[in-house]
C-alpha cells in the first residue's frame, strides 16, 4: 500500500532510540523526509544518516526555546512539517502515594505543556495547507491504569483529553490528531521498568518479563519495528478518516474495548 506521504516533512520527537526510532525509520521507508531529535546531537545525527532523508537535531524540548530551535530547523532542512509526531521519555515508574507535588508538575510539563508547544508552533502551517497529521505516543495507562505507572498515566491521560478536544477543532482544516497507545514493546524502557519490577519482588528480569507476557493475549512483547508500521499509518494520507482516536498497538492486552 502506498501511504501517500512521499516528500512530506515529519518531525518525531525523541527518536534516536526506541519508540520514536522505530516511527523515524517507518515513515522514512514510506518516503518522507524526517527530522530525527533528541538531547544528543551525536546520537540524533547518527540515526538520521541512516535514514534515506533525514537531519538529525540535537534538542531539548523542556527547555524554553527547545520548540522554537526544532521548527527553525526543520525548516531550513525541508520547509514547514506536515507531520508531528510527539514523543519524550516517561517519568519514573511510581504509585500514586508514592508521588510528590514536584515530580507531578515536571510530569504535566514535560507529557503535556511541551507538547502543547509543538503543537502551536506546527498547526498554522498544516491549517493553511488543509493537510496535517499529529499524533502522539502515548501508553495503555491511558485507557486501563497501571498501577505503578502513576505519572506516566496521569500525564498521558491529561494530554489524551488535550489531543480529543484539538482534534475536533482541526477536523475541518484536513488535520488529523490522534494518540498510539503501545503495550509491552521491547524497548529500553520497557527492559527498565522490568528490572525495577524485578528488583522490588526479588524475581530476575527475566521471569518478571515471561510473567508479563503471560498477560497477552499474543503472548509475547512486540517488537519496535510492528508499533512503527502503526504510526507511520495513522500519519498517513490512506488514514485520513482517522482523528481523535487512540489506537492500541498492545497484543490484546487492555482489558477494555
Amino acid at each position: 500500500m502506498d501511504l501517500g506521504i512521499t516528500g512530506r516533512t515529519a518531525i518525531v520527537c525523541a527518536s534516536t532510540s526506541g519508540l520514536g526510532r522505530a516511527t523515524a525509520e517507518a515513515l522514512a521507508a514510506e518516503g518522507a523526509r524526517v527530522i530525527v531529535c533528541g538531547r544528543r546531537a551525536d546520537v540524533a545525527e547518527e540515526v538520521a544518516a541512516g535514514l534515506p532523508r533525514a537531519v538529525g537535531v540535537g534538542v531539548d524540548l523542556l527547555a524554553a526555546d527547545g520548540a522554537d530551535l526544532l521548527m527553525r530547523v526543520t525548516r531550513s532542512a525541508f520547509g514547514p512539517a506536515d507531520i508531528l509526531v510527539l514523543n519524550g521519555p516517561g517519568p519514573r515508574p511510581a504509585r500514586v502515594t508514592e508521588i510528590d507535588e514536584p515530580e507531578l508538575g515536571t510530569a504535566v510539563e514535560s507529557l503535556v505543556t511541551a507538547q502543547h508547544r509543538l503543537v502551536s508552533l506546527a498547526l498554522p502551517h498544516m491549517r493553511e495547507q488543509r493537510w496535517g497529521r499529529v499524533l502522539a505516543v502515548g501508553s495503555g495507562a491511558v485507557v486501563a491504569p497501571i498501577q505503578d505507572l502513576a505519572l506516566s498515566g496521569i500525564g498521558r491521560t491529561a494530554l489524551a483529553a488535550y489531543l480529543k478536544m484539538l482534534a475536533t477543532e482541526v477536523a475541518g482544516d484536513g488535520v488529523t490528531v490522534n494518540m498510539l497507545l503501545p503495550g509491552r514493546i521491547a524497548t529500553d524502557r520497557v527492559r527498565r521498568i522490568d528490572a525495577a519490577r524485578a528488583a522490588e519482588s526479588g524475581a530476575t528480569v527475566e521471569e518478571v518479563t515471561a510473567a508479563s507476557a503471560t498477560r497477552i493475549p499474543l503472548n509475547r512483547y512486540g517488537e519496535p519495528d510492528e508499533f512503527g508500521a502503526v504510526a507511520a499509518f495513522l500519519c498517513s494520507e490512506r488514514a485520513s478518516y482517522i482523528t481523535g482516536s487512540a489506537v492500541r498497538c498492545d497484543g490484546g492486552q487492555s482489558p477494555v474495548l
